[in-house]
C-alpha cells in the first residue's frame, strides 16, 4: 500500500476511526525482526504488537501518562543490549531499572544503565551492537538537553501530563503513546495533532491497561502485556506515577 488510507468505522459505537499505515511506518509499530523491535502489547483482536524503539534512525518517543509505561519500555531496551541514560529529577522513582540491570564482574551496579541529572553531559556513542536510549524524565515541559542526533539514538520523553509548552516536543515525536487523559487534556491533544472528536473521546475512555499508538498517519490502540518478571520489579499495570 502506497500511502495512508483512513477506514470509515461511522457504523461502531464509541470507537474511533483507525488508520492503515503506510510501509514507512511499519518499524514504528507493527511485528519487526530488527534488533531495535520490542513487543509492547496486543491489538484489540489479540494480536502481538511491537514497536521499534531502537532504530538506524535518529528517533524521538514521548509517552504521556505517568512513570509506569517509561519504566517498561526501559526494561525492554535494556533486554535488547542497550545502553539505558535517565535523566531525571526523581532517582528514587527509577531505582527499579537500576536494580534490574544487576551487577558489573566488580560488584558495582551495571554501567549499562545510568541515572543522571537533568543537566547537558556526553553521551556513549551509539552503535547497531549498542544502542542508546536517553530517558528524558524532566516534567511537563522539558528542555532539549540530549536530542537525538545519531543513528541507534532514541530519546523519550516522559510526560506526566500534556502542557501547552510541550507541544513542539510532541508533535515532532515520531511515536507518541498516550495513556488514559482527562476530558481537558484530551481537548489539548485534539489541538496538537489535530484529532476529531471521536479520537479525542477515546482517549478519555482507555483503561488502566491501554493505551493509543499515535504517529504521523498512525492511530492505534492497544493493550499492555506485563510479563511476570516485569510485575515483580514494576507491579501491576497502571496509569500515573
Amino acid at each position: 500500500m502506497s500511502s495512508a488510507r483512513l477506514m470509515d468505522n461511522q457504523g461502531r459505537n464509541n470507537v474511533a476511526p483507525e488508520f492503515l499505515v503506510s510501509p514507512s511506518l511499519l518499524d514504528v509499530v507493527s511485528p519487526s525482526g530488527d534488533r531495535g523491535g520490542m513487543m509492547l502489547g496486543a491489538g484489540m483482536q489479540g494480536e502481538p504488537l511491537t514497536i521499534s524503539v531502537l532504530r538506524p534512525q535518529p528517533t524521538r518517543m514521548v509517552v504521556v501518562g505517568g512513570l509506569y509505561l517509561a519504566r517498561q519500555i526501559a526494561l525492554r531496551a535494556m533486554a535488547t543490549g542497550a545502553w539505558i541514560i535517565i535523566a531525571t529529577g526523581r532517582p528514587q522513582a527509577w531505582q527499579p531499572v537500576v536494580r534490574a540491570a544487576g551487577q558489573g564482574p566488580d560488584g558495582r551496579p551495571s554501567p549499562l544503565v545510568q541515572l543522571r541529572r537533568l543537566t547537558p553531559a556526553d553521551l556513549p556513542r551509539p552503535t547497531e551492537d549498542m544502542p542508546l536510549l536517553v530517558v528524558h524524565d524532566g516534567g511537563h515541559v522539558p528542555q532539549e538537553l540530549f536530542p537525538p542526533r545519531s543513528p541507534w539514538q532514541t530519546t523519550m520523553y516522559v510526560l506526566p501530563y500534556l502542557h501547552p509548552q510541550a507541544s513542539s516536543t510532541s508533535n515532532n515525536a515520531d511515536l507518541v503513546l498516550l495513556q488514559r487523559l482527562p476530558h481537558g487534556q484530551a481537548q489539548l491533544a485534539s489541538q496538537i495533532w489535530r484529532l476529531p472528536p471521536p479520537m479525542a473521546q477515546q482517549l478519555t475512555t482507555l483503561k488502566d491497561d491501554q493505551v493509543i499508538a499515535l504517529g504521523q498517519d498512525l492511530w492505534r490502540p492497544l493493550r499492555l502485556v506485563t510479563t511476570p518478571g516485569e510485575q515483580q520489579i514494576l507491579g501491576a499495570v497502571r496509569r500515573g506515577d
